[in-house]
Protein backbone atom coordinates (compact mmCIF):
# COMPACT_ATOMS: atom_id res chain seq x y z
CA UNK A 1 0.00 0.00 0.00
CA UNK A 2 2.69 2.33 1.19
CA UNK A 3 4.18 2.35 -2.14
CA UNK A 4 1.43 2.90 -4.48
CA UNK A 5 1.12 6.48 -3.61
CA UNK A 6 4.80 7.48 -5.16
CA UNK A 7 4.17 4.97 -8.07
CA UNK A 8 1.50 7.51 -8.84
CA UNK A 9 3.06 10.31 -8.40
CA UNK A 10 5.65 9.36 -10.91
CA UNK A 11 3.87 8.44 -13.15
CA UNK A 12 1.67 11.49 -13.17
CA UNK A 13 4.78 13.65 -13.13
CA UNK A 14 5.77 11.97 -16.14
CA UNK A 15 3.19 12.60 -18.11
CA UNK A 16 3.03 16.63 -16.94
CA UNK A 17 6.85 16.30 -18.17
CA UNK A 18 5.98 14.59 -21.71
CA UNK A 19 2.70 17.47 -21.89
CA UNK A 20 5.13 20.30 -20.97
CA UNK A 21 8.31 18.95 -23.51
CA UNK A 22 5.74 18.90 -25.97
CA UNK A 23 4.26 22.38 -25.85
CA UNK A 24 8.05 23.46 -25.35
CA UNK A 25 8.81 22.05 -29.15
CA UNK A 26 5.99 23.48 -30.49
CA UNK A 27 6.42 26.74 -29.60
CA UNK A 28 9.87 26.66 -30.08
CA UNK A 29 8.76 25.77 -34.30
CA UNK A 30 6.05 28.23 -33.60
CA UNK A 31 8.14 31.41 -32.32
CA UNK A 32 11.05 30.67 -34.80
CA UNK A 33 8.85 30.31 -37.92
CA UNK A 34 6.59 32.80 -37.30
CA UNK A 35 7.96 36.06 -38.96
CA UNK A 36 9.88 34.16 -41.40
CA UNK A 37 5.69 33.04 -42.03
CA UNK A 38 4.08 35.61 -41.56
CA UNK A 39 6.47 37.63 -43.96
CA UNK A 40 6.01 34.76 -46.61
CA UNK A 41 2.14 34.87 -46.69
CA UNK A 42 0.89 37.96 -45.86
CA UNK A 43 1.23 40.28 -48.36
CA UNK A 44 1.96 44.11 -47.89
CA UNK A 45 -1.92 45.21 -49.08
CA UNK A 46 -3.00 43.05 -45.95
CA UNK A 47 -4.40 45.91 -43.57
CA UNK A 48 -2.49 45.24 -40.28
CA UNK A 49 -5.76 46.40 -38.21
CA UNK A 50 -7.73 43.21 -39.87
CA UNK A 51 -4.99 40.69 -39.36
CA UNK A 52 -4.54 41.11 -35.86
CA UNK A 53 -8.08 41.24 -34.92
CA UNK A 54 -8.07 37.52 -36.83
CA UNK A 55 -5.87 36.67 -34.79
CA UNK A 56 -7.76 37.70 -31.30
CA UNK A 57 -10.69 35.59 -32.82
CA UNK A 58 -9.10 32.53 -33.43
CA UNK A 59 -7.07 32.65 -30.70
CA UNK A 60 -11.17 32.96 -28.52
CA UNK A 61 -12.34 30.34 -30.26
CA UNK A 62 -8.83 28.09 -29.42
CA UNK A 63 -8.70 29.11 -25.62
CA UNK A 64 -13.05 28.53 -25.11
CA UNK A 65 -12.54 25.27 -26.90
CA UNK A 66 -9.87 23.77 -25.06
CA UNK A 67 -11.29 25.12 -21.49
CA UNK A 68 -14.86 23.23 -22.63
CA UNK A 69 -12.46 20.14 -23.09
CA UNK A 70 -10.65 20.29 -19.78
CA UNK A 71 -14.52 21.00 -17.86
CA UNK A 72 -13.31 24.94 -16.60
CA UNK A 73 -15.70 26.95 -18.66
CA UNK A 74 -18.64 26.46 -16.90
CA UNK A 75 -17.36 27.16 -13.42
CA UNK A 76 -15.58 29.80 -15.20
CA UNK A 77 -18.98 30.95 -16.74
CA UNK A 78 -20.55 30.45 -13.23
CA UNK A 79 -18.16 32.90 -11.49
CA UNK A 80 -16.95 35.28 -14.02
CA UNK A 81 -17.09 39.27 -13.28
CA UNK A 82 -16.88 41.96 -15.29
CA UNK A 83 -15.25 44.03 -12.28
CA UNK A 84 -13.06 41.38 -12.42
CA UNK A 85 -11.98 41.06 -15.84
CA UNK A 86 -11.00 44.31 -16.71
CA UNK A 87 -9.35 44.63 -13.21
CA UNK A 88 -6.77 41.16 -14.09
CA UNK A 89 -7.14 42.29 -17.86
CA UNK A 90 -7.89 45.31 -19.23
CA UNK A 91 -4.86 47.10 -18.63
CA UNK A 92 -2.74 44.07 -20.55
CA UNK A 93 -5.02 43.86 -23.01
CA UNK A 94 -5.11 47.30 -24.10
CA UNK A 95 -1.14 47.23 -24.20
CA UNK A 96 -1.15 43.95 -26.03
CA UNK A 97 -3.34 45.19 -29.14
CA UNK A 98 -0.80 47.92 -29.85
CA UNK A 99 1.90 45.97 -29.31
CA UNK A 100 0.75 43.34 -31.97
CA UNK A 101 0.18 46.40 -34.52
CA UNK A 102 3.72 47.16 -33.99
CA UNK A 103 5.17 44.07 -34.95
CA UNK A 104 3.27 43.54 -37.73
CA UNK A 105 4.61 46.87 -39.27
CA UNK A 106 7.52 45.27 -38.26
CA UNK A 107 7.43 42.10 -39.68
CA UNK A 108 7.35 43.58 -42.79
CA UNK A 109 10.59 45.36 -42.66
CA UNK A 110 13.12 43.54 -41.30
CA UNK A 111 14.52 40.11 -42.16
CA UNK A 112 13.68 37.42 -39.52
CA UNK A 113 16.58 37.04 -38.06
CA UNK A 114 16.91 40.41 -37.36
CA UNK A 115 13.48 40.71 -35.61
CA UNK A 116 13.79 37.67 -33.63
CA UNK A 117 16.58 39.08 -32.09
CA UNK A 118 15.40 42.06 -31.47
CA UNK A 119 12.40 41.34 -30.08
CA UNK A 120 14.29 39.31 -27.54
CA UNK A 121 15.06 42.68 -25.51
CA UNK A 122 11.30 42.31 -24.08
CA UNK A 123 13.29 40.03 -21.52
CA UNK A 124 15.39 43.28 -20.29
CA UNK A 125 11.83 45.17 -19.66
CA UNK A 126 10.17 42.09 -18.58
CA UNK A 127 12.54 42.47 -15.65
CA UNK A 128 12.36 45.98 -15.34
CA UNK A 129 8.83 46.46 -14.47
CA UNK A 130 8.64 42.97 -12.60
CA UNK A 131 11.03 44.88 -10.08
CA UNK A 132 8.80 47.73 -10.50
CA UNK A 133 5.67 46.35 -9.34
CA UNK A 134 6.22 42.54 -7.80
CA UNK A 135 9.50 43.83 -6.84
CA UNK A 136 11.18 40.78 -7.67
CA UNK A 137 15.27 41.17 -7.55
CA UNK A 138 17.52 40.30 -9.99
CA UNK A 139 21.18 38.61 -9.15
CA UNK A 140 24.47 39.94 -10.42
CA UNK A 141 24.54 37.33 -13.20
CA UNK A 142 21.36 38.21 -14.36
CA UNK A 143 22.39 41.93 -14.75
CA UNK A 144 25.42 40.67 -16.56
CA UNK A 145 22.97 39.05 -19.02
CA UNK A 146 21.01 42.18 -19.46
CA UNK A 147 23.66 44.05 -20.28
CA UNK A 148 24.70 41.76 -22.41
CA UNK A 149 21.32 41.79 -23.95
CA UNK A 150 21.44 45.53 -24.61
CA UNK A 151 24.67 45.44 -26.24
CA UNK A 152 23.01 43.01 -29.06
CA UNK A 153 20.26 45.53 -29.10
CA UNK A 154 22.59 48.14 -30.07
CA UNK A 155 24.72 46.28 -32.74
CA UNK A 156 22.03 45.03 -34.67
CA UNK A 157 20.62 48.47 -35.16
CA UNK A 158 23.75 50.09 -35.95
CA UNK A 159 23.63 46.85 -38.42
CA UNK A 160 20.26 47.71 -40.09
CA UNK A 161 20.49 51.39 -39.43
CA UNK A 162 23.31 51.79 -41.82
CA UNK A 163 22.28 49.34 -44.00
CA UNK A 164 24.91 48.26 -46.25
CA UNK A 165 25.00 49.59 -50.23
CA UNK A 166 21.43 50.88 -50.10
CA UNK A 167 19.53 54.36 -49.80
CA UNK A 168 19.35 56.42 -47.20
CA UNK A 169 15.47 56.16 -47.53
CA UNK A 170 15.19 52.09 -47.47
CA UNK A 171 17.73 52.83 -44.16
CA UNK A 172 15.08 54.87 -42.52
CA UNK A 173 12.18 52.40 -43.51
CA UNK A 174 14.05 49.40 -41.71
CA UNK A 175 15.11 52.25 -38.61
CA UNK A 176 11.34 53.61 -37.97
CA UNK A 177 9.09 50.82 -39.14
CA UNK A 178 11.53 47.71 -38.46
CA UNK A 179 13.87 48.50 -35.58
CA UNK A 180 11.77 50.89 -33.24
CA UNK A 181 8.36 49.29 -34.00
CA UNK A 182 9.90 46.07 -32.32
CA UNK A 183 11.57 48.19 -29.56
CA UNK A 184 8.71 49.74 -28.73
CA UNK A 185 6.52 46.37 -28.61
CA UNK A 186 9.19 45.10 -26.69
CA UNK A 187 8.52 47.64 -23.48
CA UNK A 188 5.01 47.39 -24.17
CA UNK A 189 5.67 43.15 -23.85
CA UNK A 190 7.27 43.69 -20.56
CA UNK A 191 4.92 45.79 -19.01
CA UNK A 192 1.91 43.92 -19.88
CA UNK A 193 3.98 40.48 -18.88
CA UNK A 194 4.76 41.99 -15.69
CA UNK A 195 1.19 42.87 -15.14
CA UNK A 196 0.01 39.60 -16.48
CA UNK A 197 2.07 38.09 -13.72
CA UNK A 198 0.50 40.14 -11.02
CA UNK A 199 -3.57 39.19 -12.25
CA UNK A 200 -2.33 35.63 -11.82
CA UNK A 201 -0.79 35.70 -8.46
CA UNK A 202 -3.62 38.10 -6.69
CA UNK A 203 -6.47 36.89 -9.02
CA UNK A 204 -5.60 33.08 -9.64
CA UNK A 205 -7.16 33.74 -13.24
CA UNK A 206 -5.78 30.12 -15.50
CA UNK A 207 -3.93 31.24 -18.95
CA UNK A 208 -7.26 30.09 -20.97
CA UNK A 209 -9.20 32.62 -19.14
CA UNK A 210 -6.80 35.54 -19.60
CA UNK A 211 -6.61 34.81 -22.91
CA UNK A 212 -10.07 35.03 -23.90
CA UNK A 213 -10.43 38.49 -21.88
CA UNK A 214 -7.62 40.15 -23.46
CA UNK A 215 -8.28 39.01 -27.01
CA UNK A 216 -11.74 40.49 -26.32
CA UNK A 217 -11.20 43.83 -24.65
CA UNK A 218 -8.09 43.90 -27.15
CA UNK A 219 -10.41 43.60 -30.31
CA UNK A 220 -12.67 46.04 -28.59
CA UNK A 221 -9.85 48.93 -28.16
CA UNK A 222 -8.50 48.09 -31.73
CA UNK A 223 -12.16 48.13 -33.30
CA UNK A 224 -12.48 51.85 -31.79
CA UNK A 225 -9.10 52.73 -33.07
CA UNK A 226 -10.10 51.61 -36.58
CA UNK A 227 -13.07 54.11 -36.81
CA UNK A 228 -10.85 56.94 -37.27
CA UNK A 229 -7.55 55.51 -37.95
CA UNK A 230 -5.91 55.11 -41.64
CA UNK A 231 -6.28 51.06 -41.35
CA UNK A 232 -10.31 51.81 -40.92
CA UNK A 233 -10.79 54.40 -43.93
CA UNK A 234 -8.77 51.09 -46.02
CA UNK A 235 -10.84 48.62 -44.24
CA UNK A 236 -14.18 50.37 -45.76
CA UNK A 237 -12.76 51.44 -48.81
CA UNK A 238 -11.45 48.22 -49.92
CA UNK A 239 -13.09 45.54 -47.35
CA UNK A 240 -11.90 43.99 -44.26
CA UNK A 241 -9.94 41.38 -46.32
CA UNK A 242 -8.44 43.16 -48.63
CA UNK A 243 -5.11 42.15 -49.62
CA UNK A 244 -5.76 38.76 -48.21
CA UNK A 245 -5.46 35.10 -49.66
CA UNK A 246 -5.86 31.78 -48.25
CA UNK A 247 -2.71 31.16 -47.20
CA UNK A 248 -3.14 34.24 -45.15
CA UNK A 249 -5.24 32.17 -42.75
CA UNK A 250 -1.24 30.71 -42.06
CA UNK A 251 0.33 32.89 -40.34
CA UNK A 252 -3.11 33.59 -38.05
CA UNK A 253 -3.67 30.28 -37.01
CA UNK A 254 -0.33 30.02 -36.22
CA UNK A 255 0.02 33.17 -33.84
CA UNK A 256 -2.96 32.25 -32.35
CA UNK A 257 -1.37 29.14 -31.15
CA UNK A 258 1.41 30.55 -30.24
CA UNK A 259 -0.27 32.69 -27.48
CA UNK A 260 -2.40 29.33 -26.24
CA UNK A 261 1.28 27.88 -26.07
CA UNK A 262 3.11 30.58 -24.41
CA UNK A 263 0.27 30.80 -21.48
CA UNK A 264 0.61 26.66 -20.96
CA UNK A 265 4.82 26.59 -21.14
CA UNK A 266 4.71 29.18 -18.39
CA UNK A 267 1.93 27.48 -16.07
CA UNK A 268 3.65 24.44 -16.29
CA UNK A 269 7.28 24.88 -17.13
CA UNK A 270 7.85 28.35 -15.19
CA UNK A 271 10.18 30.84 -16.87
CA UNK A 272 13.47 28.85 -17.27
CA UNK A 273 11.56 26.39 -19.82
CA UNK A 274 10.35 29.34 -21.85
CA UNK A 275 13.85 30.86 -21.54
CA UNK A 276 15.40 27.27 -23.65
CA UNK A 277 12.55 27.95 -25.76
CA UNK A 278 13.21 31.40 -26.95
CA UNK A 279 16.76 30.35 -27.09
CA UNK A 280 16.27 27.42 -29.69
CA UNK A 281 13.49 29.29 -31.13
CA UNK A 282 16.59 31.98 -32.36
CA UNK A 283 18.34 29.02 -33.87
CA UNK A 284 15.32 27.38 -36.08
CA UNK A 285 14.60 31.09 -37.39
CA UNK A 286 18.37 31.26 -38.57
CA UNK A 287 18.30 28.07 -39.98
CA UNK A 288 14.73 28.77 -41.65
CA UNK A 289 16.05 31.47 -43.17
CA UNK A 290 18.84 30.16 -44.62
CA UNK A 291 16.95 26.84 -45.84
CA UNK A 292 13.97 29.18 -47.30
CA UNK A 293 16.06 32.26 -48.09
CA UNK A 294 19.38 31.03 -48.95
CA UNK A 295 19.98 34.40 -47.21
CA UNK A 296 23.34 34.22 -44.56
CA UNK A 297 23.01 36.19 -41.59
CA UNK A 298 25.02 39.81 -41.80
CA UNK A 299 28.40 40.09 -39.72
CA UNK A 300 26.39 42.05 -37.01
CA UNK A 301 23.42 39.45 -36.67
CA UNK A 302 26.26 36.51 -36.07
CA UNK A 303 28.37 38.95 -33.42
CA UNK A 304 24.73 39.83 -31.89
CA UNK A 305 23.32 36.14 -31.83
CA UNK A 306 25.86 34.10 -29.15
CA UNK A 307 25.56 37.38 -27.45
CA UNK A 308 21.71 36.99 -26.89
CA UNK A 309 22.09 33.52 -26.44
CA UNK A 310 24.19 33.69 -23.83
CA UNK A 311 22.91 36.19 -21.96
CA UNK A 312 19.00 34.55 -22.26
CA UNK A 313 21.20 31.06 -20.86
CA UNK A 314 22.85 33.82 -17.67
CA UNK A 315 19.62 35.15 -16.68
CA UNK A 316 17.33 31.45 -16.99
CA UNK A 317 20.66 29.70 -14.79
CA UNK A 318 21.79 32.13 -12.23
CA UNK A 319 18.41 33.34 -10.08
CA UNK A 320 18.33 35.85 -7.21
CA UNK A 321 19.31 34.05 -4.30
CA UNK A 322 17.87 35.45 -1.27
CA UNK A 323 20.12 35.27 1.84
CA UNK A 324 19.20 33.32 4.91
CA UNK A 325 19.33 35.51 7.82
CA UNK A 326 21.91 34.13 10.25
CA UNK A 327 20.16 33.14 14.01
Amino acid sequence: MATTKPQKSTRSSEKTDAWVWLYSVLLTLQYGAQPLISKRFTRREVIVTSFVLMCEIVKVICALNLMAKDGSLKKVYNDWTLVGALTASGLPAVIYTLQNILLQISYKNLDSLTFSILNQTKILFTAFFTYLILRHKQSIQQIGALFLLIVAAVLLSIGEGSSKGSSSGNADQKLFYGIIPVLVASVLSGLASALCQWASQVKKHSSYLMTVEMSFVGSLCLLLMTSKSPDGEAIRQHGFFYGWTPLTLVPVILNALGGILVGLVTSRAGGVRKGFVIVSALLVTALLQFIFEGKLPSLYCLVALPLVVCSISIHQKYPYQVKKKES
